[in-house]
Parts: C-alpha cells; structure tokens; sequence
C-alpha cells in the first residue's frame, strides 16, 4: 500500500493521523484475511456423507485429552503445562472464554471429570481440583487450589504422556510408557514402566503389562472391556512394525513389548519368541501414532456408528518415504467386541508431504457431538451428524 501526501494542502498533524487510520486499516484487514485463512482449513478435511465440522475452540495451545462437566469442558495443554476452563456462555457450540486454571505442570497431557471433581496428570503426579465448576462460578480471577493424588509415578519424560480415565470400576488408570524406543533392563529394573495401571486405595495395580506406549484406552459401551492403543517403536523402515488396537480379557496379561512387536515382528535386539503373549486385535499401521480413542455410544450419529472406536493417529515423524497417520479413523466393532470395519474417518489434515495439522484427541460429549482436538493448529474440532430427514 502506497501513500502520497501533499505537503501544502496536509498539516503534520492530519498526516500522522491519516497515517495512523492506514496502519489500523491495515492490521484490521490483516487479521480478517487470516482468521478467513484459518477457517478455510475446514475445507481441506474430508468426512463421510452427513458429517460436518467447525472450529468448537481456538487459541488452545498443544491441546490433547479433553472431558466434560456439567458445565464446562477442560483440556490439557503438554507444551506450556497448563489446563483450560472452556465455556459456551451463549450456547452457540462456539468456546467464547478460555480460562488457565492450573499452570507450571510438567508435561500435561491427561485430563479426566468424574463427580463435581478434576482430576488431571503431569509425567510424574496426578493431581485433581475438587467442585471444580463451582469454584470456576464464584472465581472470576485467580486459580483454584489442587490437591496431589499421587507423586508415585516415574519421572522420565520419554514416553511419560499420560491419558487418564476412571473405568466402569470408578478406579483411575493410567499408563506409563516405555522410558526408550525399545529396552529391556529399564523395566526388569520399574515395573511401572511399559503398562498400564489403576489406582486401587493409593496403590497400583497392573491392568497391563509390555505395553510400549499407550496414549489412549477406553472401555467398549457393551462388554466393559479396555480397549487400547499402542505406539510401535521406531528404526525398523518405514513399514514395520505396526501401532496396534488392544483388549484387555484379563488383567496383568502381556502383549509382547519389547521381544515382540504388532502381531508377528520379532524383535532384532530382544526378540524371544517362546514369550507367551496377547497379540492386537487390529493392526493400525507403522509409525501412525496412535495418541487418544473413544468408543462412541450415543444415538446422534448413524446407528453404524454404535460401539465405534475413534482413534486419533497423529502422524509419522521419522517415516523417510511418505508420513502415515494424520487422521481421524473409525474402528467398528459388534456387541460381542468383535472388530468389523477399520476406515478412515477424517482426512486432509496431510497435504502431500505436508501436515498443517495433527488430530490429538477424541472425545465424546454428551449431546452425541464428537470433540477432536489438534496440537499442531492448536484448535478443537466439532464433529455433528446433520440428517437426511
């Protein structure tokens, strides 16, 4: 923009003025064409037929697990440690106020509601804010306070994401990854790593065990059962092995981390086939990263939709011929908890080579609406069904 100024007929005054009016004209014009630019990333991504998606949140940083209470949804944000306070104070599905309620957490990741109470997760603590809404109502300002639950986890950040829930047995578990891309001493020498846990009276208890890297279980709406997914390890080409989808039958069973990896790659380095383990009930692919699930059991969606998986596959970082992941996928399964069908669900998130965002975390609401959320464009998605009829 170019702007020519008569000396004779412009005091010094009204030039810096209109020189001022330009510049907001500018900036207002500047952040028009990218809030555009933002929400045309919508018409990259791809649905099945009847699906929609809008932007339910934004400004989020690095957001990952989210949950719902009565009133609010909360979210963790891993990069800058915090955990956020969203509402809809008008009711238009559209986050009009975000609110940092807890700060300085090493590493957050894992977010869960349960009765009135926050409960959230750093690499090492788990810690929860109780009658968080009702605080959140009477305190414009300010952060409440929290209370520890447990310091009684591993402190190695490699692999210490945490995704949290309470089971249909009201305990909480947890997972703890694998402190490397693939070792053995480390876990002769922690039991804690490579499982999954639950907080039974301030004790755990191991749910399962030789489990890389899990980010992400939930239970099946009819049979109760775990399901959960698996991170593969690195350094064996950009095929192999694959991320898996697991189900717990019983607990302390074992799924082969680290001699055995997917359903049948022995290990180059610790391989010992004679080891007796669970193999997954779904192969997801090699390096898709698996980072977050949730079963689907509300009647808004299409009744195809009942007792579907969705797993967010955040994407490839070091897969040299083409990325894997960077989608939503849909996992069918049947009341028995039997796998049927494994597509995709939302794509476009990958252009070409290229990735501008990366689905983190599933969630479904109450209202039967499905939460995505993405730590790259630091967003969260809305996903509704809009009928035929």
């Amino acid at each position: 923009m170019t702007l020519i100024f008569n000396d004779i007929a412009l005091s010094k005054d009204l030039k810096a003025k209109t020189i001022k009016c330009f510049f907001i004209l500018h900036i207002c014009l500047f952040y028009s064409a990218s809030s555009f630019a933002d929400n045309s990333k919508l018409n990259l991504l791809s649905l099945p037929a009847g699906f929609e998606i809008s932007i339910f949140a934004e400004n989020i940083s690095t957001p990952r697990q989210i949950t719902e209470g009565s009133e609010y949804i909360f979210t963790a944000s891993g990069s800058k440690g915090q955990i956020y306070a969203l509402s809809d104070s008008n009711s238009d599905f559209v986050i009009d106020n975000n609110r940092i309620i807890a700060n300085d957490l090493f590493d957050s990741r894992g977010v869960t509601y349960k009765d009135g109470d926050l409960y959230f997760a750093e690499v090492d603590k788990i810690w929860v804010i109780r009658d968080v809404e009702n605080w959140l109502n009477a305190n414009k300002e300010g952060m409440p306070e929290k209370e520890l639950i447990t310091d009684n986890l591993p402190s190695n950040p490699w692999h210490g994401w945490k995704w949290i829930k309470f089971g249909p047995d009201n305990k909480l578990y947890v997972p703890v990854g694998a402190p490397c891309n693939v070792c053995l001493e480390e876990l002769e020498d922690d039991s804690r790593f490579a499982s999954i846990m639950r907080l039974n009276e301030g004790n755990w208890e191991h749910v399962a065990r030789g489990v890389r890297n899990s980010i992400g279980f939930d239970w099946h709406p009819v049979t109760q059962e775990l399901y959960f997914a698996d991170n593969g390890r690195d350094w064996l080409g950009d095929d192999s092995p694959s991320c898996e989808l697991n189900v717990v039958k019983e607990d302390d069973s074992f799924y082969g981390f680290p001699f055995m990896h997917a359903t049948d790659v022995v290990d180059p380095q610790y391989g010992d086939t004679s080891k007796e383990f669970i193999p997954p009930v779904l192969e997801l692919g090699a390096h898709v990263a698996p980072t977050g699930v949730a079963f689907y059991s509300n009647d808004y969606f299409p009744e195809e939709y009942q007792n579907t998986l969705f797993i967010t596959l955040h994407g490839s970082w070091n897969r040299i011929s083409h990325p894997s992941g960077y989608t939503v996928v849909a996992v069918s399964t049947d009341e028995q908890g039997n796998v049927t069908g494994y597509k995709d669900f939302i794509t476009g998130f990958l252009q070409g080579k290229k990735s501008w965002g990366r689905p983190s975390a599933p969630f479904m609401m109450s209202d039967g609406s499905l939460l995505v959320s993405d730590d790259k464009y630091d967003v969260i998605y809305r996903v509704t069904y809009k009928s035929e009829s």
